[in-house]
């Protein structure tokens, strides 16, 4: 593996994720009622991070194998539907407005799980923690928007 590659996905990835920096859950979030199988909040850190390592080292496995187009697409769409989600479930507070970037950034990762397994075992595998933890907040998305259905959302200009 090329640890330059490696680094270059592994800058996507945490690119992607500072928007939880940019967008953090706060105060509104912690009042909102959740489902009682919702992870504790030291799990998200902790799988975030676990996830994107695997996924740069997936990226940079299969990026230079002959017919990997495929497998690039929806990498790259993964990490662009990821970092949407964040701004809008949390910057914007569009609980149910999140559902479709999230059904979308769902669809890429299987995608990108199955055209990683089709170059590289381990590419593949690395993409399976994703694909669970992405259905598991996919739950809690529908879950939480239909646990808070008064949060109003906000405009651009309250941010």
């Amino acid at each position: 593996m090329d640890f330059l590659l490696f680094a270059i996905f592994l800058a996507a990835t945490f690119g992607a994720g500072a928007t939880g920096a940019m967008f953090p859950t706060g105060e509104w979030y912690k009042n909102l009622a959740k489902p009682n199988w919702t992870p504790p909040n030291w799990v998200f850190p902790v799988m975030w991070t676990s996830i994107y390592l695997l996924i740069a080292f997936a990226g940079a496995r299969v990026a230079t194998m002959e017919g990997n187009a495929y497998a690039m697409a929806f990498w790259a769409a993964q990490i662009a539907f990821n970092a949407l989600w964040t701004p809008i479930f949390f910057g914007l507070r569009r609980l149910w407005g999140a559902l479709p970037v999230m059904g979308m950034l769902w669809l890429s990762v299987l995608g990108a799980t199955i055209t990683h397994w089709q170059l590289d075992l381990w590419a593949g595998l690395a993409f399976l923690p994703y694909m669970i933890w992405v259905t598991v907040a996919g739950f809690l998305n529908l879950s939480v928007a239909r646990l808070n259905p008064d949060v109003a959302p906000l405009k651009p200009s309250e941010l």
